[in-house]
């Protein structure tokens, strides 16, 4: 019997940060991703829309028999994740409450910073995880949080690291860099890919948290005790190592240009990416 394939969807190509993270964690799972660069940016629509974005792509992903699903987006999981928890007989995870509790534990004084998309920061999601993080632990948690338009959009556009893109970031990140923050979470998948530029602008003395290793070592949990993990045996996965055609264990969709998303996605994920299938919406 083929084991059941952990789904994860994002926007776009931010979540293959998250991808890389399972499939280094995961080595022997199957992994059904959807990029929705078709209708991106998630960021500046308003959450029902964003559910509604949310909810047709789970439903692509349930048809593929998935035994989780991963929101690798801080957008759809602030504005879907408890819908979809709700909603689902198999487990959710988001990517927000990893990322936020990595932050609890690394800060020397507290003061944290959150960057994220328009949609994400507007929607409160990290503020009111930080409210109840500071119940538990009896104490406080001061969060200074910074939307940062454009960001994504660069990434989409495979352009980390160009001076339009430090300006920019000198810009955006004025708030928490002002805040003299000492840990930073990068509140979209997207925003890892520019770690380089970011902790320039931020300096070394400030902690760079990416959810994408929290959100995974969450789903191995999660599947752990469970007993859902894969055994390493399941002949669909026999290729081992990605070759030029793309590792088998892995689908990709996307609903914009094939092309483009091949091309990138190899770029920040790797081979593993190379066979990717197009999706139309109706």
């Amino acid at each position: 019997m083929t084991a059941p394939p952990i789904g994860v969807f994002d926007s776009g190509l931010g979540g293959l940060t998250v991808l890389r993270a399972l499939i280094d964690l995961l080595p022997d799972e199957r992994i059904v991703y959807f990029g929705d660069t078709g209708r991106f940016p998630y960021g500046p629509k308003p959450a029902e829309e964003v559910l509604a974005h949310a909810l047709e792509i789970t439903d692509v992903l349930l048809e593929r028999d998935i035994k989780v699903l991963v929101v690798a987006c801080n957008s759809a999981a602030a504005a879907a994740l408890d819908t979809l928890q709700a909603k689902l007989d198999i487990p959710v995870i988001g990517v927000i409450e990893p990322g936020l509790r990595a932050a609890a534990r690394v800060t020397r004084s507290g003061r944290i910073g959150v960057i994220g998309t328009v949609g994400t920061i507007a929607s409160g999601a990290y503020q009111r995880l930080a409210d109840e993080m500071a119940v538990v632990r009896g104490g406080e948690v001061g969060l200074t949080c910074a939307a940062c338009p454009g960001f994504v959009e660069f990434v989409e556009a495979g352009d980390v690291d160009s001076d339009q893109v430090h300006v920019l970031a000198e810009r955006l990140l004025a708030p928490v860099r002002d805040a003299t923050v000492d840990t930073l979470v990068l509140g979209c998948t997207h925003y890892p890919l520019l770690a380089r530029t970011i902790g320039d602008v931020m300096g070394r003395g400030v902690v760079l948290v990416s959810s994408a290793d929290e959100t995974a070592f969450a789903v191995r949990d999660l599947l752990m005790a469970r007993g859902m993990l894969a055994d390493g045996t399941d002949p669909a996965g026999a290729a081992g190592a990605a070759g030029p055609e793309g590792d088998p264990r892995h689908v990709f969709f996307t609903s914009g240009r094939v092309d483009t998303f091949r091309t990138l996605g190899v770029r920040f994920l790797g081979p593993e990416v190379a066979a990717v299938e197009p999706w139309q919406w109706d």
